[in-house]
């Protein structure tokens, strides 16, 4: 509980330092949003200067800051002068769009990286692992833009899955199981560009935490035992060998974070991704933060997750029992 609740403090703590930075960058950010409003020769100065004493942005940034952090205690995450609406909800189902796609295609590279790790690692110098080797190499010298724009190529010429949204027209006439086979074939593209760029570095840290294993005396024993390789490897190694890419997966969350608001723009997905550009383009403060401070919150919610299952991988780490070895 110690462990967990220092872990807790940290996130809070990052997460103010976030909302800091956010106030200090997009005050230094040159421009406003009624930069082009000041172009308008129909539009006054006085309508201008009372748009933004309106919005708050008139007030000096400490103020602006504290009335923020206050609102944010209370659930509120400031106003979006764009939209003229209220930032939270705006970002919400941007959100659960998000957390969708990243979850599916974390889902999808631990449950493909994993096995293929393993036994990459138990046939080690074999045919198998030079081919999965061969395909790592491959993926990691890719950059990730160029494999979406590669996947966004082939779907567009073979038309095999639909680009662009969430859902289809006709959406609300689908059955219940049409409307999640619909949004499926939406979520085909973004995911599969997002796990042919992160399975590479899962299966490459799961193989060689497993291969420092493998040669234990315990898996010597269990070999002389006659216990299968599959059980083998997979109740007795891959437990021992879990601690680094329990580590490992606490950054591929951020990682697949990050990715996914750059696949969203490009294949169409409404996610986080395209409302954070359109609103950086439009110069609109406080949805620009509200949506970092949202990316931030999944990425230290993942963080803190992989901290918890480390420490049930090995209750060392709470007591600092490592530290003393």
């Amino acid at each position: 509980m110690k462990y967990a609740a220092r872990r807790a403090l940290r996130a809070v703590v990052l997460l103010f330092g976030v909302s800091v930075l956010c106030f200090l960058f997009t005050e230094m950010a040159p421009g406003s949003f009624f930069d082009e409003m000041r172009l308008n020769p129909q539009i006054s100065p006085e309508t201008i200067s009372g748009l933004r004493a309106r919005y708050g942005l008139d007030q000096p940034l400490l103020v602006r800051y504290s009335r923020w952090l206050t609102s944010v205690v209370n659930g509120d995450l400031g106003f979006s002068v764009a939209y003229n609406s209220p930032v939270a909800p705006l970002l919400w189902s941007r959100a659960l769009n998000t957390l969708l796609l990243t979850t599916t295609a974390m889902l999808l590279t631990w449950l493909m990286g994993v096995p293929l790790g393993v036994w990459s690692a138990a046939y080690r110098g074999r045919w198998l692992d030079r081919v999965v080797e061969a395909g790592n190499s491959l993926l990691i010298s890719i950059p990730e833009i160029v494999i979406a724009l590669a996947l966004l190529a082939l779907a567009v010429r073979s038309r095999v899955v639909p680009i662009g949204g969430m859902i289809s027209i006709g959406h609300e006439d689908l059955s219940g199981a049409g409307k999640v086979n619909d949004i499926l074939r939406h979520l085909l593209l973004p995911t599969a560009i997002l796990v042919l760029a992160g399975i590479a570095i899962v299966i490459r840290h799961v193989r060689a935490s497993v291969v420092e294993v493998l040669d234990a005396p315990f898996v010597r024993a269990g070999r002389g035992l006659g216990i299968g390789r599959t059980r083998l490897l997979f109740r007795h190694v891959l437990p021992v060998a879990a601690s680094p890419a329990i580590s490992l997966f606490g950054f591929s969350i951020a990682s697949l974070l990050s990715g996914s608001l750059l696949v969203e723009i490009i294949t169409g997905w409404p996610g986080l991704g395209p409302l954070l550009l359109d609103a950086t383009l439009a110069r609109d403060v406080y949805l620009v933060i509200g949506g970092i401070i949202v990316s931030a919150v999944f990425m230290i919610a993942g963080n803190f997750i992989a901290d918890l299952m480390l420490l049930v991988a090995d209750p060392r780490i709470g007591t600092g029992g490592l530290n003393e070895e």
